[in-house]
């Protein structure tokens, strides 16, 4: 699992809608560097350092896994999306949104776009009023005294009023969802989108055990010979694990993630099986399948034949190089009707087409907050 780092942040805002301001900076915050832990309230004080409206502030923690100087960098980001313009000038001035980290876990940061702690935090009471309501009892790392002991010392006298109005908290993925499945076509990517979750989100992960199936390598090689043993035994071994794992109650995860559906046994059988075979087959599947757990999402990751057919030769399976795209469409197809038909499923379906989720951050990023706001 990931190493997850806390970290405190001001926001402030004194333009247009500036509790949206602040709701929207919390949802991006949210979807794009980690999970806020608490908030604080919203506190009202006047322009500091300049002429100008007066600020809601508010102080939030937030764990990432995250460098201090790449989280400043989302951070700046997410301020343009709030829609933050930047004057060339260093003065003070109005703004839609600013946010500053002002502790990273007890790290002492000195670098050119980057000084933690922040250097005017215990300065400034709009500061540290909302982190002492959330934070009172941390030590600031370099001065090595509580938080709520520089509220009470503070020599600012500016006023600092509470609103009366909360901002909501960014709901988690575990706190929506408590079994979710991840499908797509063969070299779509779900094995590795699973592993990323569960190792950010500490989920228990069920792993497809296609590797361990004796019959794959041989029906590659002769389809019609072992079409029916393979999908007989690879729906005997979903089944077995699924009712397995999802039965089993793990306390230290916060919910279950899996790289497959058990009802892709059905997709591939319509696919390999002849009449008589697949009518058997669908027998034993229906019997099973009403007594498997439904996943809460089921994320459908669509991939272009082109992509697949890349990332099938990319990693590199001898007994999979031989798979051609009409073979990958019928696949897609066989998802597609089940997705059109099956509407008591909860179902999520990404184009990842363009996107290099394992490699580019970004990408992962963008898939993580749609599976969070389904």
């Amino acid at each position: 699992m990931k190493t997850e780092r806390i970290t405190y942040l001001s926001l402030g805002t004194n333009q247009g809608n500036k509790a949206e301001n602040l709701q929207n900076a919390i949802q991006q915050i949210a979807d794009k560097a980690g999970t806020i832990q608490k908030i604080s309230s919203i506190y009202k004080t006047t322009a500091w350092g300049f002429e100008g409206d007066d600020f809601f502030n508010i102080c939030l923690a937030l764990t990432t896994h995250f460098s201090a100087e790449k989280l400043m960098e989302v951070l700046l980001n997410i301020e343009l999306n709030v829609g933050r313009v930047r004057k060339d000038s260093n003065n003070y001035s109005d703004r839609v949104i600013d946010i500053d980290i002002l502790l990273f876990e007890d790290e002492i940061i000195f670098s050119k776009t980057l000084i933690v702690p922040h250097p005017k935090m215990l300065l400034r009471n709009f500061v540290l009023i909302p982190l002492a309501e959330i934070a009172g009892d941390i030590y600031h790392p370099v001065e090595k005294r509580q938080i709520a002991t520089y509220l009470q010392n503070s020599t600012d006298s500016s006023e600092v009023l509470l609103i009366d109005k909360r901002l909501e908290m960014p709901k988690t993925i575990a706190e929506k969802y408590n079994y979710i499945a991840i499908e797509g076509n063969i070299g779509a990517g779900k094995t590795s989108l699973a592993k990323l979750i569960s190792d950010e989100l500490n989920a228990k992960l069920v792993l497809e055990r296609f590797a361990d199936n004796p019959f794959l390598p041989k029906f590659y090689e002769d389809q019609e010979r072992y079409a029916f043993p393979l999908e007989m035994s690879f729906l005997a071994d979903r089944y077995q694990q699924l009712s397995d794992d999802l039965a089993q109650l793990d306390l230290f995860k916060n919910f279950v993630v899996s790289d497959y559906h058990i009802f892709k046994s059905l997709i591939f059988a319509q696919i390999t099986l002849q009449k008589e075979e697949y009518i058997l087959y669908r027998k034993m599947f229906d019997i099973m399948y009403k007594e498997i757990t439904k996943p809460d999402l089921y994320v459908y990751l669509y991939q272009n034949t082109l992509g697949l057919l890349e990332n099938i030769k990319k990693r590199g399976r001898d007994y999979e190089q031989n798979i051609k795209g009409d073979y990958l469409q019928k696949i897609h197809e066989g998802y597609k009707n089940f997705i059109t038909t099956h509407k008591d499923l909860k179902v999520l379906i990404i184009d990842v087409s363009y996107l290099d989720f394992v490699a580019n951050n970004e990408d992962y990023r963008k898939i993580l907050a749609q599976i969070t706001n389904a």
